[in-house]
C-alpha cells in the first residue's frame, strides 16, 4: 500500500500512537493509515499518512465532530 496523503492533527501528551489507534478503532474502524514509528512527548501534533483524499476528508470530519483522544493524566 502506498500512503500518498497525509494530515497533521493536534494531539499532545504521552502515548499518542496508542491513543490514536484506539480512537480510530472506535470511530473509523475501516480506515487504512500509517503512523510514525514514534513521537516525542513534547510534540503537540502528529502526522498520519492515508491512502486517499477521501480517507483524509473522513478523518478530518470525524476528528472535528468527535472528541479527539485526550492525554492521559497522572
Amino acid at each position: 500500500m502506498t500512503f500518498n496523503y497525509s494530515v497533521t492533527l493536534p494531539i499532545s501528551g504521552g502515548n499518542k500512537l496508542r491513543r490514536f489507534r484506539n480512537w480510530v478503532e472506535q470511530h473509523l474502524p475501516d480506515l487504512s493509515y500509517s503512523l510514525p514509528q514514534q513521537t516525542p512527548i513534547k510534540t503537540e501534533v502528529m502526522t498520519i499518512r492515508l491512502l486517499s483524499i477521501d480517507d483524509r476528508a473522513r478523518l478530518l470530519n470525524t476528528w472535528a465532530s468527535v472528541q479527539p483522544p485526550a492525554p492521559e493524566g497522572p
